[in-house]
C-alpha cells in the first residue's frame, strides 16, 4: 500500500481526521465524480441537483444524460430486478435512480417549453 502526504486546509484536515478509515473510499468516490463529470453527464441525484441548481440553459438541460458508469449500474440493477434478486439496498438505489430520471424528464420538458417560447 502506498502512503500519501497531502497539504490541506486545517478545517478540511480535521474533518477528514475523524473519518480516517473512510479516506480511501472518500478519495475513490471523489475521483469517480470528477472523472464522470463531463458536460451533460450525471452520476447520481446529487449531480443532477447540482447541475439544475446552477440554472443551466435549456440546451444544457436537454444534454443531461446518465454517465456510462451509471448506465451500466442501471442495466445491472434492472437485470437483477427481473430475476427478483435485488437486496433491500439495491431496491432503494433503483428507486433513487428512477426518481432522478423523473426529475431529469421534468427538467427536459420545461427546457423544451422554454425553447419553443423563444
Amino acid at each position: 500500500m502506498t502512503q500519501l502526504t497531502l497539504k490541506l486546509p486545517d478545517e478540511l484536515a480535521s474533518r477528514l481526521a475523524a473519518r480516517e478509515e473512510d479516506l480511501p473510499s472518500i478519495i475513490e468516490r471523489g475521483l469517480e465524480r470528477i472523472e464522470a463529470s463531463s458536460p451533460g453527464e450525471f452520476g447520481d441525484l446529487r449531480d443532477v441537483l447540482e447541475r439544475l441548481a446552477a440554472l443551466p440553459s435549456p440546451e444544457e438541460v436537454l444534454q443531461l444524460r446518465a454517465s456510462p458508469k451509471l448506465q451500466d449500474r442501471i442495466a445491472e440493477l434492472l437485470e437483477k430486478n427481473r430475476a427478483s434478486a435485488l437486496s433491500v439496498d439495491e431496491q432503494r438505489e433503483l428507486a433513487q435512480i428512477e426518481w432522478t430520471e423523473h426529475l431529469v424528464r421534468l427538467a427536459k420538458g420545461q427546457a423544451l417549453v422554454r425553447l419553443k417560447a423563444v
